[in-house]
């Protein structure tokens, strides 16, 4: 490998080698003025690693699902620098974020999101069908396998669990090949259960699909599927985690508790 193709990208530089799906540059977000001036995040840096699972956990108000929402273009930031890859996302137009967003970013939430009159295969291409473009057969299969639909493309959401649907979200973000996929607490609304099978489905597209996840979460054992786990506080990134456990992620947490509180 030359130096050059080893190097870690960075996206102030052009030509570099992208090994990042998306980063953020000294962004801060804030709400409010004077007084009532409420910062949610503080300077924040952060790559978001490609073909890698990225969880961002923290404590009520600590800023995560605002990193998540700004990463994603959901939201704007007051100052600092995001990337989509080698797009700098700050400053684009509505109609270019919109673009973006729609073909090259993936959600998942809490909320499933399914359309009732439509049945899973429907609810799967429908942001391929508003775009007037044609799903990639041998991929959109793929991905029906891998979150394991195939049984149940023909069912509308009311004859699906709640498991089931969130699976039609999860294979509704993968269906267009984004360049990343972001979640929302995305198993926030399942049984213990069908929580792991939604997060082994994630794990599986990282792991089999070369897919770029990240996922904000509470839960240490939701955490403990990822590859690399952000710990904010205060909207300031305070620590990260490699390999995690929900034991080892679980500890770190109480960690943090135990300072916030002393």
């Amino acid at each position: 490998m030359t130096t050059a193709a080893a190097a870690v990208y960075d996206p102030q530089l052009p030509g570099g080698a992208p090994a990042v799906a998306a980063s953020a540059r000294q962004v801060t977000k804030s709400y409010g003025a004077g007084e009532t001036r409420v910062t949610a995040l503080d300077a924040v840096d952060v790559d978001i690693q490609r073909g890698r699972f990225t969880a961002i956990m923290g404590p009520s108000g600590s800023g995560k699902s605002t990193l998540m929402h700004c990463l994603a273009g959901l939201d704007t930031v007051t100052e600092g620098r995001i990337w989509i890859g080698e797009t700098e996302i700050t400053g684009l137009k509505d109609k270019q974020l919109t673009r973006l967003r729609r073909d090259k970013i993936g959600f998942i939430f809490q909320a499933f999101n399914l359309l009732p009159t439509l049945n899973a295969l429907e609810n799967i291409t429908l942001p391929m069908d508003i775009a007037g473009r044609k799903p990639d057969q041998a991929w959109l299969d793929r991905v029906v396998e891998t979150v394991g639909l195939s049984d149940r493309l023909r069912h509308r959401p009311t004859q699906l669990s709640g498991g089931q649907q969130q699976r039609v979200a999860v294979a509704r973000a993968l269906a267009a090949r984004p360049e990343i996929i972001f979640g929302d607490e995305p198993t926030g609304n399942l049984d213990s259960r069908s929580g792991a099978e939604v997060l082994s489905f994630l794990r599986r597209s990282v792991d089999e699909l070369g897919q770029t996840i990240v996922m904000v979460t509470h839960d240490p054992v939701a955490a403990g599927y990822a590859d690399r786990v952000l710990f904010l506080a205060d909207g300031v990134m305070v620590d990260e985690m490699h390999a995690p456990t929900a034991d080892s992620v679980l500890e770190r947490m109480r960690r943090f508790d135990g300072k916030r509180t002393s």
